[in-house]
Order: structure tokens, then sequence, then C-alpha cells
């Protein structure tokens, strides 16, 4: 016997947990977060941790990882002035223990699934850079870049001033020719 999907009036898990940061003042922090959001929180936090040799910077991928999960989990809100200093929210956030807390109360299937997913990116990131495709991926991108700077050169190239180095170069070799034998 099937059963429709319509049928089972399921909905999103939009449960929050409410949790004590200081005397008087409770967050919302919630129990689920829709894959896309999950998404963007994975991609954001390695987007702003990578290097500019395709390496991740484990302090920045943490950061960043825990500053999202604050953003996206609870119902803290911040300014653009704010967000600026990132670091500093980071510092902030982190000595008064709020990121402990909010991890806490996300429920650890939650977060452990996010971690693993970093995990498993950056795992299949690194495998294609030592690959033999991301090589010749990176020698396809490179070619025209490359070819227009052998272009400008040819294009430059003054075949007197060429003369006088070479001229140089001889009188530098005792008068010997530098012609290749």
């Amino acid at each position: 016997m099937k059963v429709s999907y319509a049928s089972l009036k399921l909905k999103t898990d939009t449960s929050v947990k409410e949790v004590a940061i200081a005397e008087g003042i409770n967050i919302e922090v919630l129990q689920y977060l829709p894959i896309e959001s999950k998404y963007d929180l994975v991609m954001i936090a390695l987007q702003q941790s990578l290097e500019e040799d395709g390496s991740y910077n484990p302090i920045k991928l943490d950061m960043y990882f825990h500053l999202y999960l604050v953003y996206m989990y609870s119902n803290i809100t911040f300014t653009e002035k704010q967000k600026e200093s990132e670091e500093k929210l980071y510092d902030t956030l982190s000595s008064n223990h709020i990121i402990d807390r909010i991890i806490a109360n996300i429920p650890e299937e939650e977060y452990n699934l996010l971690q693993e997913y970093i995990a498993e990116i950056i795992s299949t990131k690194m495998e294609y850079n030592t690959s033999a495709a991301s090589l010749i991926n990176k020698f396809i991108n490179d070619l025209p870049k490359n070819a227009e700077a052998a272009l400008s050169i040819v294009d430059n190239f003054d075949p007197e001033k060429f003369e006088m180095v070479k001229e140089f170069a001889e009188a530098a070799n005792g008068g010997r020719s530098l012609a290749l034998k």
C-alpha cells in the first residue's frame, strides 16, 4: 500500500531551544537548520578560510565556522558595523562562552554533520588539487595568461638591444662567442 506524501502532513522542524546566556537574557537556538542553510554555512566558512595556495587556514576555518553557527542557529542579531571585525566579534563571543552555549544546545548529530561536511569537502578538494586532472586544468586555465605574456615579450622584442646585450656578454666572456655548439 502506497502512502501519499501530502497525507503525511510533514513540516520542516523549526523548533528552538531557549538558552540563558546572561542574567535575564535568553536566546533561541534552532534545533534543525534546513539543508540549504547548512550548505551556505559550510561553504562560506570554507571560502573565508581559503588561502591563496589553495589550502585552508584551520584557525580561520574554526573562527568562521563558529561565527556562522552563531549567525544561523541563534536569534542574536548583529549590526553591519559589528560584523566588520569578525575576529573581534569571534573573540568576544568565544571568551564569554556564548559560542560554547550555542554549540551545547544544537543537537549533537546536527553539529557533527556540519563538521563531517567540512571535512569531506576539504578532503575531496585536496585530493583533486593533487591529481593530474587538476594540473591539466591549471595549465589550461593559465595558458591564455602565459600566452599573452609571451606575446607581449615578442611584441616588445628589440633586436638592437638584444645585439647590445649579446656583445656585452661576449666581452664579459673574454671575447669568446656565446654560440652553442
